[in-house]
């Protein structure tokens, strides 16, 4: 039975658009939301490209841009999920996904504001750091440390030998693990913090949906080790545009008293803080982080939405 979700009528009044590009000998597929380039009556509306987390793809983000119909948002899949391909005869590593971000913006939209969430702002800071230029950067549950000594260090180490195993199993039952659904669950709930049923079942139908939507397992462990290998601290100094922090006070990867601290490692950043949510800011209180991104970017709210 299909899970209707609760942004599902705001997101109806969006126009959406599927196109695809090669970069860097991968065939990339996004997906543009929002006026077109050319039809503000004020000039051209602000440009956003948006990086989802690991294990996702762009539908993620989708709650989020439900309250942003003034941006024009484009959102690529990461090469090797969702309906990117891999990027053939390389390593899936953070070097490699940020060099990719950085021509795939090039390609699709020069200049474009950079927002990532969770595993996609360590992307974005990378990329940005490394000589991507953007006007300003928008992270949303940044991780600001590292993985394996959060609060919840010794499942993340759990997550590691899961993964290992994954990869090192034969190649149809490594993959049936990856994807096994009772796990990509179990996940789920850990990381949801909303006691709405319907809320719930909606973040849980998200994750059965799309959680196991990777190209094949070498992808997904070589996207796991730079999601675990890496954080935002190390690029944060490096990073001269206005940042954005949209931080949960309940994450259970970053601590907010780490968030708190990450923002003062960048040269100019401003730290939200979203109460009563965890890991799923994008899931569970879209509407706030919208909120924040149209103050951080002084968009003025659409009459009529």
């Amino acid at each position: 039975m299909p899970v209707h979700s609760p942004y599902a009528d705001r997101l109806g009044r969006i126009p959406i658009e599927r196109r695809e590009v090669d970069v860097r000998g991968g065939r990339t597929a996004y997906w543009v939301y929002g006026p077109p380039e050319e039809s503000s009556n004020e000039g051209q509306p602000t440009t956003v490209i948006a990086v989802h987390g690991f294990r996702g793809e762009h539908h993620g983000l989708e709650p989020v841009l439900a309250f942003l119909p003034e941006l024009r948002v484009i959102a690529p899949d990461l090469p090797g999920f969702g309906e990117s391909a891999p990027l053939p005869g390389r390593t899936h590593d953070l070097d490699e996904y940020a060099q990719w971000l950085r021509e795939f913006a090039a390609a699709a939209a020069p200049g474009a504001v950079i927002l990532g969430h969770s595993f996609g702002s360590i992307v974005a800071s990378a990329a940005v750091a490394g000589g991507l230029e953007t006007p300003r950067l928008i992270l949303i549950n940044p991780i600001g440390a590292p993985a394996l000594e959060g609060p919840k260090g010794v499942l993340t180490k759990l997550a590691v030998l899961y993964y290992g195993l994954g990869a090192k199993l034969p190649p149809a039952i490594g993959t049936a693990l990856l994807r096994n659904g009772l796990i990509v669950r179990g996940m789920s709930i850990a990381m949801a913090k909303t006691r709405d049923p319907a809320l719930r079942r909606f973040i849980h139908d998200q994750h059965d949906t799309y959680f196991s939507d990777f190209a094949d397992r070498d992808v997904l462990r070589d996207a796991f080790v730079a999601s675990v290998s890496h954080d935002v601290r190390a690029f944060a100094p490096r990073i001269e545009a206005p940042t954005l922090l949209i931080a949960a006070q309940q994450d259970d990867i970053t601590p907010i008293e780490a968030e708190r601290h990450l923002a003062t490692l960048f040269p100019d950043a401003e730290l939200v803080e979203i109460a009563d949510v965890g890991h799923l800011i994008h899931y569970e209180t879209p509407a706030e982080a919208a909120g924040a991104i149209r103050r951080f970017l002084r968009v003025p709210v659409e009459r009529g939405r």
